[in-house]
């Protein structure tokens, strides 16, 4: 009989590991849209403040070697939810933490990236965050932005059923002054045509897509980034989180538990290389169904979206480098 050490020294030995990741306990109640009883206060810098009604749970779940997989199965944006490519830094002196910098010279390539993976007409980049424990920790300032976020350790996706169309219809308004874009847009300016956004929603197709980026100069070793298929995602294991700025209310998905999550992580992760995530697609089989029969859906209709976090990897020697990343938000609008 094959002893638990020797079964996770096999799986190391592939490549895959065994994480420990954060759900909502079972207690927390499912909900696709929003009741004001699990959520979070931002101040008007965009930080965040404490959280109500969040009861985790820790569980182990193995994640997969991504980058073992590729030659045979290689994950996509359509089908999985994610997927990497190989993009140097068209700057590589950029200055990640200088908020200009980032907003003007970064956006465009992130746009650029996310339009050849999507076959979308139209994106740009609306917002970014840049994750780092120790910089959480000394409360590190982005020149021109906000402080420096935590990696997130919970299972989450990052727009709901509300929360993405109207994430579209902010974009149509001004920025306010938690919107990154108040630096790149003329006074009174929006990013996106009101016109287009309601001819958009009302039977068209839009994605919201992240471009998430080791910043440091070593590969990714703490704090690894897992991705969870879309396909092993449903409704029943969505709780939704609400996440109250001081002009919005934005929405966040979290997840409780099932053993058939199927999760996954590219070892290693360089400067030059892009992680797509999908955070929601308009055609996909939830946002399409609005939860109540998937299973009604196409074969190839696109997934929606992929829960992700950070992860504990066993594998990281106690000296490893911090990690530091950015990702950056992009809006993909379909003809």
């Amino acid at each position: 009989m094959t002893s638990a050490s020797e079964t996770k020294s096999g799986a190391e030995r592939d490549g895959d590991r065994m994480g420990s990741f954060q759900y909502l306990t079972a207690s927390v109640q499912p909900s696709l849209h929003r009741n004001g009883k699990v959520l979070t206060r931002r101040d008007e810098n965009g930080s965040d403040g404490g959280w109500e009604g969040v009861d985790l749970e820790e569980r182990r779940m193995p994640v997969h070697d991504a980058r073992r997989l590729e030659a045979t199965a290689r994950r996509t944006l359509a089908a999985n939810g994610f997927e990497v490519r190989a993009r140097p830094l068209q700057r590589p002196d950029l200055d990640f933490f200088n908020h200009d910098q980032v907003v003007g010279t970064y956006y465009p390539q992130c746009a650029d990236i996310v339009r050849e993976a999507s076959g979308a007409s139209f994106v740009a980049a609306f917002d970014h965050n840049v994750r780092s424990a120790a910089g959480k920790q000394s409360q590190k300032q982005i020149d021109g932005g906000q402080q420096v976020q935590g990696p997130a350790h919970i299972v989450h996706g990052d727009y709901t059923l509300t929360s993405a169309p109207q994430r579209l219809r902010d974009l149509t308004k001004p920025p306010g002054a938690n919107d990154t874009l108040r630096t790149l847009l003329a006074e009174g300016e929006s990013l996106l045509d009101p016109s287009a956004v309601n001819r958009l929603l009302s039977g068209g197709r839009y994605a919201i897509i992240n471009v998430w980026r080791n910043i440091a100069q070593e590969p990714v070793a703490t704090h690894p980034l897992a991705l969870c298929d879309a396909a092993s995602v449903r409704p029943e294991h969505l709780v939704v989180f609400e996440i109250h700025y001081h002009d919005r209310i934005g929405e966040n998905y979290f997840a409780k538990h099932a053993d058939g999550h199927q999760w996954y992580f590219y070892p290693g992760l360089t400067r030059d290389e892009a992680l797509l995530i999908k955070q929601w697609d308009s055609a996909g089989e939830l946002a399409r169904s609005d939860g109540a029969n998937p299973d009604a859906v196409s074969a190839d209709t696109p997934c929606t979206f992929s829960f992700h976090s950070a992860f504990e990897d066993p594998a990281t020697p106690p000296d490893a480098p911090e990690r530091w990343s950015i990702e950056v938000r992009c809006i993909a609008l379909y003809d």
